[in-house]
């Protein structure tokens, strides 16, 4: 495996995001996680995915894993903010991390891969490697992180590995290149059972790359303010809105 210099050591222990960061309200940190950049070092590469979908998730509310009481397997979501929690979701690992506040967290539900000065065209072939379509072809771009289980698998994430972790600059973090949504589409979480607080809108996706999340929130018979809300990037400031119900 090639070595990691000093300099790509200092470069990406100076990018990756401090861990006060994540000692935010999950809601505000769902949607301060977007365009952010997921960088993991994996067999000598850089392997790169900007979030354009995220989920919040609070201790008291019935669609939390942590409403459900603490366990071993879960201890992340009660520890300080910018934890690593994993889980197993359909048979595939899930990446979330801890929030402000024991008991909260957010979900990182689906990104789209980068290539850039980090992660060059290897990374990327790398990444279709890992995650293949189910007849061995290569995944386009546009799918390959189009969901949570996608996503860990693209990146080579896996629950035994890292759940509980801290972030490490060295081998899996997150990282602000400067890159903003312009508007962030606001909706109901998706895959929630009915009676767990299904209608919460805690579920955030940067507008611009909606038809490349798990499920397209603007999609064909999608109603504004009935089914989501389109949020400019000052409105996304605003808790208000942010925690309040759609007219739906």
């Amino acid at each position: 495996m090639t070595t990691m210099s000093n300099a790509q050591s200092t470069t990406t222990a100076s990018a990756a995001l401090p861990a006060s960061f994540f000692q935010q309200d999950a809601r505000t940190l769902a949607i301060a996680l977007l365009g952010k950049v997921i960088r993991r070092r994996l067999d000598g590469l850089w392997l790169s995915a900007r979030i354009i979908e995220t989920e919040a998730y609070l201790l008291e509310e019935k669609g939390s894993h942590a409403s459900l009481g603490f366990t071993e397997a879960r201890r992340a979501l009660f520890m300080d903010g910018g934890i690593i929690y994993m889980y197993y979701a359909r048979g595939g690992d899930s990446m979330n991390c801890s929030a402000a506040g024991a008991g909260n967290g957010v979900l990182v539900k689906s990104a789209y891969p980068v290539t850039d000065h980090l992660s060059g065209a290897a990374s990327l072939q790398h990444m279709q490697g890992l995650n293949p379509n189910r007849d061995g072809s290569p995944r386009s771009a546009n799918k390959l992180c189009a969901g949570q289980t996608l996503l860990c698998r693209a990146l080579g994430i896996r629950v035994p590995d890292w759940n509980a972790r801290a972030f490490c600059p060295d081998e899996l973090y997150i990282e602000d290149d400067g890159y903003q949504p312009e508007q962030v589409v606001q909706a109901a979480r998706l895959g929630i059972p009915a009676g767990r607080d299904e209608d919460l809108p805690y579920r955030f996706i940067d507008a611009a790359y909606a038809p490349h999340c798990t499920r397209n929130p603007l999609g064909r018979n999608r109603v504004a303010e009935r089914d989501y809300r389109l949020l400019t990037r000052q409105q996304t400031e605003q808790a208000a809105i942010i925690g309040g119900p759609l007219a739906g």
